[in-house]
């Protein structure tokens, strides 16, 4: 769907291109189309770019938890009474308005309903402006590893020390939760752990750290045991070659709110097959030929939100990744919830070709996810 270009920003072709779409499309390609654009947020427009509702990550990922079928019209999943403008509204209302609630994008509509343009967060409010609720929560940060998806690099430099663009992995993921009010680290260390600790004390940023030493390795999850008397209170732990780039508070909230013992963040992922892949019957009868499959996936992204009586259940001293303690609980039947997010708010540095180059992400408005 293409609009006429404009000189306002606001209204600018390249935006309104970027968030608008068709209500024709399904849930998978309105999805894929926020992927592609980097949007949080699009809007949907019919006939004569008349608004019909909004769609937000936020609504496919509760879409996606109640196993809805991607397939379906992305109608079926938008707000059809999203906050709007009529044109001529002044910059200051908007401003106004958008500070107050939060909201990451106001779309702008002539007499005709039709969308003329769209104010963003960022056209009004400083990055440092945006409001992030303080959680305050323990941060466990599995440091151990030996990175050797990343070797020869790691050879010379541990994984958290990798830097991405500018700053390490680790002052990444840190800085992050420093933003949620997040100032208590607990950092499980063995692999040149002492170049970990020389850059953390040169560059202190006011946070609490308590190291955890591994005289062995002890997978991504074996440390906690070490913690069983320390940390007292919900707490998130994340994998220090991993970045997630979503709404931190809204992870917690959904955690607490669905009576978890573990949430684990996961990414939508898409697959194809380049291939035609064959179904066979028994005695090696073809029975059909499916060319090149999609698959829609939720991949463990390594970030997770775990209650303090969990650590109870981790063996002392032993090799224990955090999928064996899913596994454990599965099998108990004790409450594991998953919290969605795009694929694009997932960064592994395992997968990232030319680790070195520049890190591109932006923060997004809290109430945009």
């Amino acid at each position: 769907m293409k609009v006429s270009s404009n000189t306002n920003r606001q209204g600018s072709a390249d935006r309104l291109n970027s968030m608008i779409v068709s209500p024709s499309l399904t849930i998978k390609q309105t999805l894929q189309h926020m992927d592609g654009f980097g949007q949080r947020t699009v809007f949907v427009v019919g006939r004569d770019n008349k608004l019909q509702g909004s769609v937000t990550d936020g609504d496919m990922r509760r879409w996606i938890l109640k196993d809805g079928d991607l397939s379906k019209p992305v109608s079926l999943v938008m707000n059809k009474k999203p906050v709007t403008f009529p044109e001529g509204t002044s910059n200051k209302v908007i401003k106004q308005k958008m500070g107050a609630k939060e909201i990451a994008c106001i779309p702008i509509l002539d007499k005709g309903h039709a969308i003329t343009g769209i104010y963003m967060w960022s056209d009004f409010f400083k990055q440092e402006n945006t409001i992030y609720e303080k959680l305050g929560i323990p941060v466990v940060i599995m440091a151990g590893g030996e990175g050797t998806r990343l070797r020869p690099m790691t050879q010379v430099l541990p994984k958290p020390l990798l830097p991405i663009g500018e700053k390490p992995i680790m002052e990444h993921i840190m800085g992050r939760f420093r933003m949620y009010g997040c100032r208590q680290f607990y950092i499980s260390l063995n692999y040149k752990s002492s170049l970990v600790k020389a850059y953390l004390s040169d560059n202190n940023q006011g946070d609490h750290i308590t190291y955890i030493e591994e005289k062995k390795p002890l997978g991504t999850s074996g440390s906690l045991h070490l913690l069983k008397n320390k940390i007292r209170s919900t707490f998130f732990l994340i994998n220090c070659d991993v970045i997630i780039d979503a709404n931190y508070a809204d992870i917690l909230k959904f955690h607490r709110e669905s009576g978890n013992k573990i949430t684990l963040v996961a990414a939508i992922k898409n697959y194809t097959v380049p291939y035609g892949i064959c179904g066979i019957c028994k005695g090696g009868r073809l029975k059909q030929i499916t060319e090149k499959p999609e698959y829609d996936l939720l991949a463990n992204t390594g970030m997770y939100v775990i209650e303090p009586d969990t650590m109870k259940n981790v063996p002392a001293n032993t090799f224990f990744h955090m999928t064996d303690l899913i596994h454990k609980y599965l099998r108990k039947n004790w409450k594991v919830g998953v919290y969605p997010v795009s694929g694009k708010l997932w960064l592994d540095i395992g997968q990232v070709d030319g680790l070195f180059g520049t890190l591109d992400r932006s923060i997004s408005s809290p109430n945009e996810i």
